[in-house]
């Protein structure tokens, strides 16, 4: 087996097992919505959105970015083979989660009875803003463990704490909805998060670290360049998440709360069910290219096969979206929510430079660019922030989705330049092949089902996504040795 080849097995790998715990995930959370939305009402679940976006809006201006920042140092030292590096940066993140945490928990207890005004308009909920404080400590710890788990690579046992976790999360808050009602909502916060540091405690704890003592003076030192980068990392995301409120209470002042419901509705279908591919990229291509980002070379290579790998999967998923598009939407919410589907046949073309963006875009952290990684999305968050409303205003739910669209073309333009000057980075021509056949492909299918009414929409989006379907698997054979895999697993269980 060549080197590439091996290389794409392995991101293939990874794709398929945390594609397929996302599918998991999805439907777990699918049953416990369910199940929520029948013992609490949708009072319980307002309740229960506020309180858990509070803790993350707490979090994500305490937490440092440790969870993305340390994995670049960790999977590096991984990496070169030195395990005493390792077991040294293990314990600094340990020691920082427990810092970090313990800061976000006391801000939440100290400021739990502005919060509650803030968030439901009266000191209704102190106590319970008091008592869930302590789930930002145990969060952050948490996110300690998979830290370890992630910069080791250890797939397995992320994607077994993920679905256990799923699991446990379920059959421990369903018991409290149903007995407490309401007063069961806080309680069920604080036991899935204890039930997912147990989890990510026992994996992270399978793992074979030396022992190391670290002064503190070592681990102020080492602690640094986590922090600085992480910083960065933090800030950018909670610029991403007050453009987000922006555009929600632009939409709720000039359409109706109903449109929110809407706007909410489509993007959850395109970034839950369809983007399931960013689980693994953030899970273990993070790791991959960390781990070679002093090599621009072979960053140009990993970051080349991602997008290539990631294109492939995506695109027959991508016009299925398109051509079923209305059947989707029923399926998963109900007829009510048709007049999404507008906005969701443009934006879901969105996601083929979604997918090559990101690819690309990781290298600002694997290389820990840290300043360059926060301008870069500051400037990206602003004119799709200016897109968002611009849409909205002039072409209501459809404009959001032509946005989406339009936002990450000219963003993929942008972190294309950045990285072709900074580190030299370009993509092959067999990229190219795949990326215009598939988009083309998928901007025919869209016409089709823009123009012509079923049974003919059906038809002709049938013989695109068949056509898609066939030069993706050619594709990933010529590059997996897809045919010879398949060949063995029948041998095997036939």
């Amino acid at each position: 087996m060549s080197k590439d080849q091996s290389s794409y097995r392995q991101i293939m790998k990874a794709t398929s097992l945390f594609g397929g715990v996302q599918v998991f995930n999805i439907i777990v959370n699918i049953v416990r919505t369910k199940f929520v939305a029948i013992l609490l009402g949708p009072v319980g679940i307002g309740i229960s959105g506020l309180l858990t976006s509070t803790i993350s809006l707490i979090s994500s201006l305490t937490n440092f970015g440790l969870g993305t920042s340390a994995v670049r140092n960790i999977s590096s030292a991984f990496a070169s083979g030195d395990e005493t590096r390792v077991a040294q940066l293990v314990v600094v993140v340990k020691r920082l989660v427990w810092i970090t945490g313990a800061l976000g928990a006391l801000i939440m207890l100290i400021f739990s009875s502005f919060l509650s005004e803030l968030t439901f308009g009266n000191h209704q909920y102190t106590y319970a803003f008091a008592w869930i404080s302590i789930s930002l400590l145990i969060n952050q710890i948490s996110i300690g463990q998979n830290v370890v788990l992630r910069g080791m690579r250890k797939l397995k046992y992320l994607a077994q704490a993920s679905m256990f976790g799923s699991i446990l999360g379920l059959f421990t808050t369903v018991p409290l909805f149903y007995y407490y009602e309401l007063d069961g909502i806080v309680p069920g916060i604080i036991v899935t998060s204890i039930s997912t540091l147990l989890l990510t405690w026992y994996y992270s704890n399978k793992v074979k670290v030396l022992k190391s003592q670290v002064s503190r003076k070592r681990t102020l030192l080492e602690g640094k360049d986590m922090l600085k980068m992480g910083f960065m990392i933090s800030l950018s995301g909670l610029i991403a998440q007050g453009g987000s409120y922006v555009v929600r209470i632009f939409i709720s002042n000039t359409g109706g709360v109903d449109q929110v419901g809407l706007y909410t509705a489509g993007f959850a279908i395109i970034n839950s069910y369809v983007g399931m591919i960013f689980a693994a990229m953030s899970t273990d291509y993070y790791p991959r290219l960390s781990s070679v980002s002093n090599d621009n070379d072979e960053s140009r290579l990993i970051i080349t096969q991602q997008a290539e790998i990631a294109l492939l999967i995506l695109a027959p998923v991508i016009l299925i979206f398109l051509v079923f598009i209305n059947w989707v939407v029923i399926l998963l919410y109900s007829s009510k929510f048709i007049e999404v589907s507008d906005m969701i046949l443009w934006a879901i073309l969105g996601i083929f430079f979604k997918a090559v963006s990101w690819s690309i875009a990781f290298i600002f952290l694997a290389k820990g660019a840290s300043k360059l990684f926060f301008w870069n999305e500051l400037i990206t968050n602003i004119y799709i922030l200016g897109f968002n409303i611009i849409g909205y205003y002039f072409w209501g739910l459809t404009g959001l989705g032509v946005s989406f669209l339009v936002g990450y073309m000219l963003y993929v333009f942008q972190v294309y330049f950045i990285t072709n000057r900074m580190y030299n980075f370009h993509f092959t021509r067999g990229f190219y092949k795949i990326f215009i056949s598939q988009l083309t492909l998928a901007s025919c299918c869209l016409g089709v089902v823009k123009y012509f009414d079923s049974p003919y929409s059906f038809l002709f989006g049938g013989i695109f996504i068949g056509l898609s379907s066939y030069l993706s698997f050619k594709e990933l054979d010529n590059r997996l040795g897809l045919k010879a895999i398949l060949k063995n697993l029948k041998d095997k269980f036939l």
